[in-house]
């Protein structure tokens, strides 16, 4: 065993038994390195990576590999969910030396971590070649590696780097309009999403053009999100079985996934299709959200209501091999033998077909009709063939859980849990189930118990009732945009009270004041070898863009005038250097808070959470609610409590309407 086996991260204990002396990632590991005067070699991936696990079985498991590795390097490995920071440094450094990166990220660096070589995955004889010639050239020719070190170095600190030289002040909604039309060039008109492979489902990118297709009354941008959501619903990057989404799609269809099942894509799916549900009333979406959260409550939600990381994408077929997507897909006589009768039927719904077929007569089920033509095509009726599919889904699940099961990452991370929280809230709001805001509340509770420390800070990662990792600013945005909705879901002001706790926190700790960005690291951890401000809107939305958002919402709850300037120049120093659109989507959306359109409802009385709740489950992006059922101190609420009636109090840039009791007229005001 190496000292891998002292860690609690799944994907660290992984590579224990191997024959790599690997390191973890801590201050002794590093110092290491400079007291031998060794080449580093820094490779970063995570538990549920199909081709982290090839190369682990390929080279890592090696002896040969490992004898080269362990006589000439200090070997760390780092999981990337864990370490974002760490991750986020080395992956513009590979960027720079190939253009690409990805996972799994293996770089070498001199011993004070400043990179002189990498890329992603390496077959065992190029990795082994590669090694032995970097270990020869810092033997020979040390200044040339230092050298070449420098100007990577300085091409790191420059990546990404934002001057605050803005001299705009005020947000131009016309520059909006010009970014969603340059995007709709690259819109794929048939599957939905982007015209490119593979396909990431990128939530924040449908959450934007649904808000701005509503604003806007863009018929046919809203008819395009629809599109892209019907079909990765009905694709099998969703799994129809047992719910939940796959990372993404390796086609142009959504047919085959990168299997894993990641905790941050489905939190923020149930927050997109639910917000979807409200304009459309579509049931398809209603079925994604509860089956996903479904999904969620039984595979990845442990006994203390933390959610767990993900499942992986690799499970033991039947001649007990781990094989990518082996628990999800059937073969032909194994569906006739479980449908008997009802296979063709159930061939005509999944694809059975040409269209289903995946790789050695395996096939992964996918939709590309609607129930209702497929019912009128068979002559029966859509409520029979609707509760025939119901049937088949129950049948494949008993089925499917004789099999053996994807690996389990059962690390908590403070961030993934709050984009799932928040997606409960989310849920909850559109369907009114009790039980999604009870789980909300119960994983709220499990992050302040847990990952919330007495001296203010939060933890980043839960394991075994242990947190070693102190908190990102994605972690303190994230819950800080979880509590306001659960504010929002309640109207018990304690969740604010906690959101601005966190949020000072993160001003004191995190705010950078010359770059107007917050720094992705707490200026009381120890320093990497540059400074990170996470800016881009990914398959998670950026950090900055998140807390952004939030700082905008507080600024109306608290009339702090601090947080509205904050979040007013983040957005005026990235929203003109925005080229690519689907990067920088949840700035977008952000942008879209200073238009005309926007108005803050607060809602006072003893009916306050009755009102709050029915329009919550109304899709009015435009609009801050907020309410009490007593008196409230909250600034925005102050002074606004009648003991008589129920006021709506309509406000628009600062500036309120005479107090209404009319909430049909509310309604109508709201939705203009």
């Amino acid at each position: 065993m190496n000292e891998l086996h002292l860690e609690t991260s799944p994907y660290l204990l992984q590579h224990a038994g191997n024959p790599v002396h690997w390191k973890a990632w801590n201050p002794k590991s590093l110092a290491t390195a400079k007291e031998n005067n060794k080449l580093i070699i820094i490779s970063i991936g995570y538990s549920a990576c199909h081709w982290c696990h090839v190369m682990e079985h390929e080279s890592f498991e090696n002896q040969e590999v490992a004898q080269v590795m362990n006589a000439h390097f200090i070997s760390i490995k780092v999981d990337r969910e864990e370490r974002p920071d760490v991750d986020a440094v080395y992956m513009k450094a590979i960027q720079i030396m190939t253009g690409r990166g990805g996972w799994p990220l293996n770089i070498v660096t001199l011993p004070d971590g400043r990179p002189v070589w990498g890329g992603t995955f390496f077959k065992k004889e190029e990795w082994i070649e590669s090694l032995n010639q970097l270990q020869e050239l810092y033997q020979s020719a040390p200044e040339k590696m230092i050298d070449y070190a420098e100007k990577l170095h300085q091409g790191i600190q420059e990546i990404g780097l934002i001057q605050n030289d803005n001299t705009e002040t005020e947000v131009n909604q016309n520059r909006l309009k010009l970014l969603v039309e340059k995007w709709k060039k690259s819109f794929d008109s048939e599957f939905g999403a982007m015209a490119r492979v593979p396909k990431f489902m990128m939530p924040n990118n449908y959450q934007f053009l649904l808000r701005y297709g509503y604003q806007t009354k863009d018929t046919d941008l809203l008819d395009f999100v629809n599109l892209t959501l019907t079909k990765m619903a009905y694709g099998g990057l969703f799994d129809t079985v047992d719910g939940g989404f796959s990372r993404y799609s390796v086609d142009m269809k959504w047919h085959i996934p990168h299997f894993e099942k990641m905790l941050y894509d489905n939190g923020q799916l149930v927050s997109l299709y639910s917000d979807a549900y409200k304009l459309t009333k579509n049931l398809l979406y209603k079925e994604v959200i509860e089956k996903t959260l479904r999904f969620i409550e039984k595979e990845l939600m442990n006994p203390e209501g933390g959610f767990y990381s993900a499942l992986d994408a690799d499970s033991l077929n039947s001649d007990n091999q781990l094989q990518e997507g082996a628990f999800y897909v059937w073969k032909i006589p194994e569906l006739k033998a479980i449908l008997k009768e009802d296979f063709d039927l159930f061939s005509q719904v999944f694809n059975c077909n040409t269209f289903g077929l995946w790789e050695d007569e395996n096939y992964v089920l996918i939709q590309n009709q609607t129930l209702e033509s497929i019912a009128e095509h068979n002559k029966i009726p859509v409520s029979a063939l609707q509760t025939k599919k119901i049937f088949w889904e129950k049948l494949l699940y008993s089925e499917r859980e004789k099999r053996q099961k994807p690996r389990l990452d059962d690390k908590c991370l403070t961030s993934w849990n709050a984009i799932m929280l928040k997606g409960y809230v989310d849920a909850y709001k559109t369907l009114g189930n009790q039980k999604y805001l009870d789980i909300a509340l119960q994983n709220a509770h499990f992050i302040i118990k847990n990952l919330w420390s007495s001296e203010g800070n939060l933890f980043h990662n839960y394991k075994n009732g242990k947190s070693s990792i102190n908190g990102y600013l994605e972690d303190y945005c994230f819950v800080i945009a979880a509590f306001i909705s659960l504010y929002e879901a309640t109207l018990n002001e304690k969740w604010l009270h906690d959101a601005k706790l966190l949020m000072d926190y993160s001003l004191d700790h995190f705010y950078d004041n010359k770059k107007s960005l917050f720094a992705f690291t707490s200026n009381l951890d120890e320093a990497l070898i540059t400074t990170h401000y996470e800016t881009e809107d990914n398959v998670i939305p950026a950090s900055n863009s998140v807390m952004a958002k939030n700082l905008l919402q507080m600024s109306i709850y608290y009339n702090n005038s601090y947080y509205e300037q904050v979040s007013h120049q983040m957005l005026l120093v990235i929203l003109p250097r925005i080229d690519y659109p689907s990067a920088f989507s949840n700035w977008m959306d952000l942008a879209l808070n200073y238009s005309e359109q926007n108005k803050e409802l607060a809602v006072c009385g003893e009916r306050a959470l009755e009102y709050c709740t029915k329009i919550n489950s109304l899709y009015i992006p435009n609009v801050v609610i907020a309410g009490s059922q007593n008196k409230s101190i909250l600034p925005f609420l102050d002074s606004r409590y009648s003991n008589l009636e129920t006021l709506f109090f309509l406000c628009q840039n600062k500036t309120c309407l005479i107090p209404n009791t009319d909430y049909q007229q509310i309604i109508n005001d709201l939705m203009k």
